[in-house]
């Protein structure tokens, strides 16, 4: 009897999916405009403040000084010390409400115009430009086989890529290691291990970002572009294609009679400038910054086209479908979220106003030893042991006096204890409190001490303690 023959099953084609998509170069094309104009201005100004901050003088010390080491901020006359650092909570929830409310607003116009990976990618376009040429003759010379004038070019890029970063650094360290201080280590090269630490990481993360990852940074790092759609309502302003003007696409002459396509031309200039590299035409993404590039270039060739300028422009979803005029945009700033982040906004930067400014003129820590809690005296009293730590916040030397009270007949242990403090300083004491048994059970009683000030009278603050008895 024949054997049955084997089958044998065919096995299907794999085919393989990469899960990352290869990212390409992007060289952004030079535009002229007045949203380009405010991008640069932004980008000045904000570099002329971070360079400029930390060589200002406030009474011959550096205006704004982060003093780790002794645990205050300078702020130009005010000091912050750790006990204030509620304020920079409050900071923090003002800045996230601060960014909620704009978002709603006005989308991504900080992205665009204000962001340090944004402004720091813009000043490395520029480095790239002024070495390499404009867009076509960058992507040239990459694709061009490795020369001298090519070794060149690239060794200028990024040796000027690395001094900026490394400017960046120093300026940053300058801001919590005095900056005048730096500047005089500089030929010597003799800085703490901290300082190169920092200059040299920060340096390199500018570099890395801002020098090779680029928009990379926005669209996979950057976790602001991700949830901004949370923010973004149909009245929030955001760039725009009006694809009802500018459909169907195609080539036209200038003031054509008869006109047959929209007023896009697909020329592509558009995608051509964006950093992002995307095409604004297929709609909002969340790689698009809101940096008007796009909007810029498009404006030229209207008006080269003698069309009329938007067909790329900054509206809201609502006014290009039509549903309002664009005139009356501003008048839906009064929709339910914009004023529930408005008055959040307000009661929060009000609430830590308000708390700044009642903030007690300096400030004391009351710590009992707890190794010894009650001893008795040699004639017969009841004395417990405190650390006090007096930290004078006012811009002038104090000299405070110090009492105590909330017990019959307590008083301090002579001598009586008086401190003298420069501005910005503070110092410890170590006193003993005593009262007589009568009055000083085994219990915890509490009481309070007094320091007030001798140079600003009336400047006083109290603080609580526990007095054990025996």
């Amino acid at each position: 009897m024949p054997k049955p023959s084997r089958v044998i099953p065919i096995q299907p084609e794999t085919e393989q999916v990469s899960l990352y998509a290869a990212s390409k170069k992007i060289y952004p094309r030079s535009i002229n405009g007045r949203f380009n104009k405010a991008r640069i201005l932004f980008v000045v100004l904000t570099q002329l403040v971070y360079f400029g901050l930390p060589w200002l003088s406030w009474k011959g010390h550096q205006g704004l000084h982060f003093d780790l080491i002794e645990k205050k901020f300078h702020l130009f006359g005010l000091t912050v010390w750790p006990q204030d650092f509620i304020y920079l909570a409050a900071l923090l929830i003002i800045s996230a409400f601060g960014l909620f409310l704009w978002t709603t607003i006005a989308g991504r116009l900080w992205c665009g115009y204000s962001c340090p990976q944004t402004v720091y990618t813009e000043i490395m376009l520029w480095i790239e430009q002024w070495t390499e040429g404009n867009h076509k003759q960058r992507s040239q010379l990459d694709q061009q086989p490795w020369s001298a004038s090519k070794l060149r070019k690239k060794l200028s890029k990024h040796l000027l890529m690395l001094v900026f970063s490394l400017a960046n650094g120093f300026t940053l360290v300058g801001y919590f290691t005095p900056i005048r201080d730096l500047a005089a280590a500089l030929p010597s090269f003799s800085y703490g291990p901290w300082e190169l630490f920092w200059i040299l990481f920060y340096a390199a993360a500018t570099y890395l970002f801002a020098g090779m990852m680029r928009e990379q940074v926005c669209q996979y790092m950057c976790p602001y572009a991700r949830f901004q759609s949370v923010m973004f309502d149909a009245d929030t302003l955001i760039i725009s294609y009006d694809s009802q003007r500018g459909e169907p696409r195609g080539a036209r002459k200038k003031a054509s009679a008869e006109q047959v396509h929209g007023d896009c031309i697909d020329c592509r200039i558009c995608v051509q400038v964006c950093p992002a590299g995307i095409d604004i035409r297929d709609g909002l993404q969340h790689e698009c910054i809101g940096c008007a590039a796009c909007i810029d270039a498009c404006d030229e060739v209207m008006d080269k086209l003698s069309a009329p300028r938007g067909l790329i422009r900054y509206t809201t979803e609502n006014a290009l479908e039509g549903r309002y005029p664009e005139s009356a945009m501003l008048s839906r700033l009064k929709r339910p979220r914009v004023l529930l982040y408005s008055l959040l906004l307000l009661l929060a930067a009000g609430s830590a106003t308000t708390s700044f400014l009642l903030r007690k003129p300096f400030k004391v820590d009351v710590m009992r030893d707890r190794a010894s809690l009650v001893r008795e005296t040699d004639d017969g009293r009841l004395e417990n042991s405190y650390l006090l730590n007096v930290i004078n916040t006012t811009d002038q030397d104090q000299v405070f006096e110090i009492s105590v009270s909330g017990l019959p007949d307590i008083h301090i242990s002579a001598p009586q204890p008086i401190l003298h403090i420069r501005s910005a300083e503070q110092q410890e004491l170590g006193v003993r409190v005593n009262v007589d048994p009568q009055y000083a059970d085994k219990s915890s009683h509490e009481i309070h001490f007094r320091i007030q000030s001798r140079t600003t009278p009336g400047l006083q603050v109290e603080e609580k303690s526990s007095f054990i008895g025996e």
